[in-house]
């Protein structure tokens, strides 16, 4: 054998490998090797095949991408046509269906039919020549498609050169191509990026990227294909169940559903469609609904076909998750933590088996992006138990004079400032202590553990004292009365009772705490306690301009225009001045220009504390300027041990670093 012979039976060789790679990986979902072993044979055959340019061939796997792109596609005629399917909507249109197909096959008994899903994608044909992928093309009107070769040559699911043996000599295989939920979502978002169009759902991802005339778009898309039929196939191939035809695919190398199933009767064609239906929103691609077949074959020619479909075959439909509609008008919805969010009154449509009123519409950007406006119709989506949202404007159909939407400069709900800093999508309501809407969430965080500290008043609790009418704003909490309190449901003279103990023992705090429990955006403990150390106390806090802000260490213009704007809302002072009335006091801080008796020094506290929790141990500490960290290192000034230290108190000692017992610790801080 000559030495170019044997390049090209290495060639041929290599090829072979990577095809079963493939298989394996796509198919069977069981790989062989690792992905750098893939990599090194297929780097392994592009230097080959560079080499030597006269051994490459349209099957080889470094083929799918490179074609140059088309000015347009050509047609691709369709000898079987692709025809559409008929649709059953609810469970007497299959029982009918099934009587037409037992009527039909002369039949009294269960007919056996198959049952997959109706993957919501693009229908595509390929023709396989000598186990060769010759051609693809569109469904188009089902006589003739568009020529989508080069662009189906790229999708990973798609043999180039079919797997195995025994396939005839012309093969016509029909599916769906589809581009699975989660791809489809970080396309838009990789879209959004680039500026670059984004797509309604994934069907039209799909189908766009398919229809790219440049095959390296499509190459870079994750786009996979199921098959669901055959086309022309060459005499003497003689299959005698649809089954059989996609055990059969599956050995030639294409990726066959799990969900595929072999079911008896109308009974287990609606067992099966209930199954599929309630598992449909954990699926990874998106489905609108099920496919039925007569799974004979010899059954299916005997049925034969309508003007437009097979008699063999029906969609049982889902709801529709997408419907056509009117926006009547757009609000601004405030949530519980102030982000206002735009909504669209819809004209009253079904989605999904639901009247559908309003949908969401996200933020501002959202609604520039889409230019959704008052009297538009619009699609909406409504996907399992998820918030409706409008997909898209069909913009053909908009009415004259109308006007772009803007968010309003003040809160519906409170008349406050909205803002929206640099940088961030939302738009936010500053009366935060004050306005309606952002109540229960305001309460639940003052009187959280890191807050105010309020033991027992949690989300049911909350809700309750709001829509009582009780609470209105935080300083009510310190007007609360034990019987009112007991007579709400589920609390009673004890619960209430300790309820009223735990806000008493709130009104003694600390500045951080309260600026925390506060509710101001973008302030956490950390910020909350660089504001207590640098200005000392509340009054100054409040007073302070943006750019004395901007020198707390930590704070940017970002959240010091947060702070400003929060502390300049009158019914935020308002509140703070109940809350002073009410009793909370909180003593004076160590202000930046004072020195920090622990600054610069690091604690780590181990094993469990007696007369400190481990978070008042370590806000005391901080307080002083301490830093408390999690674990012993060399860096370490001291280590605080408890009952049950475990290993720190020993890494401690082997390390020379001072160990202080709990009387130590406490008698450091009191100094």
């Amino acid at each position: 054998m000559s030495d170019l012979a044997k390049v090209q039976a290495h060639i041929v060789a290599l090829r072979g490998q990577i095809n079963e790679h493939n298989y394996r990986y796509y198919v069977l979902d069981a790989p062989a090797v690792s992905d750098a072993e893939y990599d090194r044979l297929l780097r392994e055959l592009q230097e080959l095949e560079r080499k030597y340019p006269q051994f490459i061939v349209a099957d080889s796997p470094t083929q799918r991408v490179g074609a140059a792109p088309a000015r347009d596609f050509g047609e691709v005629r369709h000898r079987v046509p692709m025809t559409s399917m008929a649709n059953a909507m609810d469970e007497a249109e299959v029982r009918d269906w099934d009587e037409r197909v037992r009527k039909g096959l002369g039949r009294t008994g269960a007919v056996t039919y198959t049952a997959e899903p109706k993957f919501d994608g693009t229908s595509i044909s390929l023709r396989y020549e000598e186990g060769v992928l010759v051609r693809a093309g569109t469904r188009g009107d089902g006589s003739v498609g568009e020529d989508v070769t080069q662009n189906a040559r790229t999708i990973r699911t798609v043999p180039l050169r079919l797997h195995g043996q025994g396939w005839p000599g012309v093969l016509e295989v029909r599916g769906e191509i589809v581009i699975p939920i989660r791809d489809f979502e970080n396309l838009n978002t990789e879209q959004l990026r680039e500026a670059g169009k984004v797509f309604a759902n994934p069907r039209n991802a799909a189908a766009g990227s398919l229809r790219q005339l440049d095959p390296r778009i499509t190459a870079g898309r994750p786009l996979s294909f199921f098959p669901w039929g055959l086309g022309e196939v060459s005499r003497g191939m003689v299959f005698e169940r649809y089954s059989d035809v996609l055990d059969k695919l599956r050995e030639w190398g294409f990726r066959v559903t799990d969900l595929f199933r072999v079911v008896h009767g109308p009974e287990g064609c609606l067992k099966y469609y209930a199954d599929i239906g309630a598992r449909r929103d954990r699926l990874p691609f998106e489905i609108d609904g099920v496919v039925y077949k007569v799974d004979a074959l010899e059954d299916r020619d005997r049925l034969g076909f309508t003007a437009r479909a097979p008699r063999w075959a029906v969609a049982h439909k889902f709801p529709a998750r997408e419907e056509t509609t009117v926006v009547e008008d757009i609000l601004a919805s405030v949530g519980r933590t102030g982000v206002l969010t735009p909504v669209a009154v819809l004209r009253p449509v079904r989605v999904g088996g639901v009247t559908v009123t309003h949908a969401t519409l996200h933020n501002q950007d959202e609604v520039q992006r889409k230019d959704v406006r008052v009297g538009d119709t619009v699609i909406v989506r409504r996907a399992g138990d998820v918030i409706p949202e409008v997909v898209a404007v069909i913009a053909q159909k908009r009415p004259a004079h109308t006007e772009s939407w803007h968010m309003p400069d003040r809160c519906p709900q409170c008349g406050s400032e909205v803002v929206r800093e640099e940088g961030e999508a939302a738009h936010r309501c500053m009366g935060g202590l004050f306005c309606p809407a952002q109540r229960i969430g305001a309460l639940l965080h003052f009187a959280s553990r890191r807050a105010m500290d309020i033991e027992g008043l949690g989300d049911k609790l909350a809700a309750q004292l709001v829509d009582s009418g009780m609470v209105a704003t935080v300083a009510d909490l310190y007007r609360l009365e034990r019987d009112p309190l007991a007579r709400l449901e589920r609390m009673g003279e004890k619960s209430a009772q300790n309820l009223i103990d735990q806000i008493a023992r709130s009104r003694t705090t600390t500045l951080p705490r309260l600026l925390g429990a506060l509710g101001i955006p973008q302030v956490g403990e950390a910020t909350a306690l660089a504001l207590a150390r640098h200005f000392g106390d509340l009054g100054p806090v409040m007073d302070a301009p943006v750019d004395a802000l901007e020198e707390v260490e930590g704070i940017g213009p970002s959240v010091a225009g947060e702070i400003h704007s929060f502390f300049h809302q009158a019914h935020n002072r308002e509140v703070i001045e109940h809350l002073r009335a009410a009793g909370v006091h909180w003593p004076h801080e160590v202000s930046g220009n004072e020195p920090l008796p622990l600054a610069g020094q690091t604690f780590v506290l181990t094993g469990t504390l007696r007369a400190l929790t481990r978070d008042q141990a370590k806000e005391r500490l901080a307080a002083l300027g301490a830093r408390v960290a999690g674990s012993v290192s060399g860096r370490t000034d001291y280590v605080v041990l408890g009952d049950d230290p475990g290993s720190k108190a020993d890494k401690a000692r082997t390390l020379g670093i001072k160990i202080l017992d709990e009387q130590a610790l406490l008698k450091l801080l009191g100094r």
